[in-house]
């Protein structure tokens, strides 16, 4: 009889401790810490300084055990913000994820005005230059590559030495209104084009009103060059 009791309680503390196996904070923390250093790794290799460090996770945090490398991701874009949020999860037998923030710190040169820049200006190399800044301190973004901006159009007024974000520059026209444009028809390999006039101004992958000479029809099509203008079939 003892005997028998004896083997129940191994098989009870078996079961018990296989229960109890789980993910513990440290663990969770050592999985974003290294998903972190290689980012700041691949990131060096670009030229940026990544500087990170991984939020605070509650102690009492046991989750189920997983059986492969916990996954982290970032579930924001870490360029955008210093406080991005990172998804840890397990794609084992029992599931889960769970979200923490950390702080990321992302100093690199990003493009700035050398002088002051005036709504409608034309972007071109000697108006922007690099200078080192915090890029993710800004929600709006940075520009890191000149040739992002040459040719770009300032849509409002850019002090010397701002950093200029996406939003502050627009794509130029590539079709003005009362453009005479060529207006094509598509479908599979068969095309037939016809002049016509733009509507409204609009640039290439904008779609735009255009008035159809011939017919007098108005169309609504894609920009697809300057002066060309694309209606699918």
């Amino acid at each position: 009889m003892r005997i028998t009791k004896f083997v129940v309680l191994l098989l009870m503390s078996g079961l018990s401790g296989s229960l109890l196996a789980q993910t513990t904070a440290g663990q969770i923390r050592e999985a974003t810490l290294k998903f972190l250093d290689e980012f700041a790794t691949e990131q060096a290799s670009a030229g940026y300084k990544v500087a990170y460090e991984s939020g605070s996770i509650d102690s009492r945090v046991a989750l189920a055990e997983c059986e492969s490398p916990l996954t982290v991701e970032f579930s924001g874009d870490p360029w955008k913000s210093t406080s991005p949020t990172l998804q840890v999860s397990c794609e084992g037998n029992r599931p889960w994820r769970m979200f923490v923030t950390a702080s990321v710190s992302i100093h690199g040169p990003a493009l700035v005005a050398t002088r002051p820049l005036t709504r409608g200006e034309r972007i071109t190399a000697d108006l922007v230059t690099h200078q080192p800044v915090e890029i993710n301190a800004s929600r709006r973004g940075a520009i890191t590559e000149t040739q992002e901006a040459v040719g770009m159009e300032v849509r409002r007024s850019i002090n010397a030495g701002a950093l200029i974000t996406p939003d502050m520059l627009s794509a130029p026209a590539a079709v003005e209104r009362g453009d005479h444009v060529i207006i094509t028809a598509r479908s599979g390999g068969f095309s037939v084009s016809s002049r016509g006039k733009a509507l409204a101004s609009a640039g290439i992958g904008e779609q735009v009103l255009v008035e159809n000479l011939r017919s007098s029809r108005t169309v609504k099509g894609n920009v697809v060059g300057p002066g060309h203008v694309e209606i699918p079939m």
